[in-house]
């Protein structure tokens, strides 16, 4: 068979094949029923349940609350730092979350709302450096009953209930101001520089110098003015002072106004020094260092008042949290709620090196101070 006809033939066959597969009917696919399927609503994402932001998480730490209304004070922001190292100490052992801290230059309304602040964030305990002696009174009462340690550092406040931490404030005073009235043998003129007055601490410490004062008759306040516990200030008074009065024989102040009218005193330069009352500041100790090189009678004296009472309030407060028992016969003050801490420094000339060697490795700003440990003030105030 020739090659053309074989060619032919499977051409023919092909077109056949074509033919047929398109007369052979094609099955439909099976299409599966339809269902209405009813529409899904959103899916919302799962939500924790809502806490308020003032509530802290119930996991068995303290929270602790602190009020202060004035930081224009070097002993405010070394109190302030103080308390944050302490807490550090129980954040560490797992007992406390971080401070819950209201600080700002307020007056009493300010610092009224910083203690509303407080309970509204359910803090357990509040320290509270008070600046009113009894207008914080109706709030404090408040935070009581809410259940709420309430513990006034610095300074005493007569409400029952609520505790107080800090030094004898009056007999603080009458330490420097016995040193004095001691030191002029009971006679001269002098003035005195306050801090602010109607604070709880002022008024305690002007007591007590006047008390002091009442046994010295020869002693004669010729004046006294507000420094408002402020280094430029108490400069600005003291510099007044002796255009008024330039043969003072002393002075009586208290706290960083101290520094101020010392450096008034030197700036004026006078041919004798009067006895002055000082401040347990590192800053003053060497004023008190370089008058003692032009005027080597030069007497002084430095009682500290330690901003470590706040952290030592704290390690109380903390305590008191977990259950331990206050031991009230060592307490004192007018409700015998007083936590009563020991002045840890007072500084004449016979101990001047050593208050200076502490300053060795410390800010001019820096104050002597003491901070009982957590086994100190268990062995002291706690059965």
């Amino acid at each position: 068979m020739s090659k053309k006809i074989v060619m032919i033939v499977v051409a023919m066959l092909t077109v056949f094949a074509m033919v047929l597969s398109a007369c052979t009917p094609t099955a439909a696919p099976t299409e599966a029923p339809v269902v209405e399927q009813p529409t899904a609503a959103p899916i919302e994402p799962t939500k924790a349940p809502e806490t308020p932001a003032e509530v802290p998480a119930d996991d068995g730490k303290f929270t602790i609350g602190i009020s202060n209304p004035f930081i224009s004070s070097e002993y405010r922001t070394q109190m302030i730092a103080e308390l944050i190292e302490v807490n550090a100490e129980y954040m560490a052992e797992g007992l406390t979350t971080e401070l819950v801290i209201e600080s700002a230059d307020t007056d009493v309304a300010g610092q009224i709302q910083q203690l509303q602040n407080l309970m509204a964030k359910n803090v357990d305990a509040i320290l509270v450096n008070p600046g009113d002696v009894n207008g914080l009174n109706a709030t404090l009462e408040e935070a009581l009953a809410k259940g709420i340690i309430v513990i006034s550092v610095d300074q005493e406040l007569n409400v029952p209930g609520v505790y107080n931490v800090g030094i004898d404030q009056k007999e603080w005073a009458k330490t420097s101001a016995k040193w004095l009235a001691e030191t002029l043998g009971g006679k001269g003129d002098i003035v005195q520089i306050e801090g602010f007055p109607g604070h709880p601490a002022n008024v305690a410490r002007m007591e007590g110098v006047a008390e002091v004062l009442a046994g010295y008759p020869d002693i004669k306040v010729l004046a006294t003015d507000t420094g408002k516990w402020d280094e430029a200030t108490g400069q600005q008074v003291m510099s007044n002072f002796l255009a008024a009065y330039p043969a003072l024989a002393g002075y009586w102040t208290q706290d960083g106004m101290a520094i101020g009218a010392l450096q008034a005193v030197m700036a004026a330069a006078p041919a004798k020094y009067p006895v002055v009352v000082g401040e347990g500041r590192c800053q003053f100790l060497k004023l008190w260092e370089e008058v003692l090189k032009t005027d080597p009678e030069f007497k002084t004296i430095a009682v500290a008042n330690p901003p470590g009472v706040s952290p030592t309030g704290l390690r109380i407060a903390v305590n008191m949290l977990m259950g331990k028992t206050v031991d009230t016969t060592k307490l004192g003050g007018v409700n015998g709620e007083s936590f009563v801490i020991a002045v840890p420094w007072t500084v004449t000339n016979d101990n001047l090196a050593a208050a200076l060697d502490v300053c060795k490795d410390k800010p001019d700003a820096y104050l002597l101070d003491g901070i009982m440990t957590n086994d100190e003030v268990l062995k002291t105030y706690f059965k």
